[in-house]
């Protein structure tokens, strides 16, 4: 109980240079501009054709991409930057603590600032729809315009596969639930490879692994080798399984008659890739070697 209650106070001292540290805030107001950006289409189709939406909608179809939740992730980078997170209080708590009982702060801050930071997207995602939008858990005139074609030049990822096997309540919470663990995910690589290999692996690998699966798209795959048919169908299978960026993803799971992941399948890859992350972040921390040259940010 001791152990926790000093990583607990560990994680709540770097949330209290929040408000000091010009690097947090260009983080989030980074991400409320990318907000801004990526839902700007299915707002102007609303507003154009004076249809409503639903009021989780601006969110699900934001998120309904690959491509941004990658975007969303990278903002990470910056918000992280400076993980394991030294400063000049880290000679106090190593002499009055364990090393994992630091690490286990650091941790827990990394979880619950992804999570605020996650809320804080789907919050300005709500706001931003809030003028158009009703809170029935029914899906809109809007959302079944785009679903069935939209227009021209409308590339909102609004999937009736999704409407069809699902609430706009549920769904949200779904999409929320794999797009926290993915961006959990990047979080807790980057603390592992930054006790590996020094600050600029962390950064590197989250860069990596996004690429990675902006790469693995079945769209691209079927421009490159041309793929057509049943073959298409498979690279389709082969990118949901093998690319964690298309497991954050809602459309890209099964829903009773396809080979894709189900949800629940995502998460438990997710949740076992950040526990084996995190108990090897635990193992490298014993030869870990702290510098405490630099420290003011």
């Amino acid at each position: 109980m001791r152990d926790m209650k000093q990583a607990f106070r560990i994680a709540g001292q770097n949330f209290s240079g929040w408000g000091k540290n010009p690097r947090i805030w260009t983080t989030f107001i980074l991400a409320a501009v990318l907000c801004l950006m990526l839902s700007d289409q299915i707002i102007s189709h609303a507003i154009k054709y004076e249809t409503i939406l639903q009021a989780f909608e601006p969110f699900i179809w934001t998120y309904g991409d690959a491509s941004s939740v990658m975007l969303s992730s990278l903002l990470l980078i910056l918000l992280f930057a400076d993980m394991p997170f030294i400063s000049q209080a880290t000679p106090y708590w190593l002499v009055r603590t364990k090393r994992k009982v630091w690490l286990a702060g650091q941790i827990i801050y990394v979880i619950l600032a992804t999570v605020i930071y996650n809320i804080f997207l789907a919050v300005m995602l709500g706001i931003m729809g809030a003028p158009f939008s009703f809170a029935g858990n029914v899906w809109s005139e809007t959302a079944a315009m785009l679903g069935y074609g939209g227009g021209e030049g409308i590339t909102v990822p609004v999937s009736i596969k999704t409407m069809e096997s699902s609430t706009p309540y549920g769904c949200a919470a779904v999409v929320f639930g794999l797009v926290l663990l993915y961006t959990l995910f990047i979080a807790v690589l980057m603390l592992f490879l930054n006790l590996t290999a020094g600050n600029m692996a962390g950064v590197i690998g989250a860069f990596a692994v996004s690429l990675y699966g902006l790469l693995l798209n079945p769209d691209i795959l079927r421009k490159l080798f041309h793929f057509t048919g049943n073959q298409a169908y498979r690279a389709n299978v082969l990118c949901g399984w093998l690319s964690p960026l298309n497991h954050a993803t809602f459309p890209m799971h099964s829903f009773g008659y396809d080979y894709l992941p189900g949800i629940g399948v995502s998460m438990f890859i997710f949740v076992v890739l950040i526990a084996v992350l995190i108990i090897s972040s635990a193992v490298r921390i014993r030869g870990y070697n702290f510098s405490f040259t630099q420290m003011n940010e």
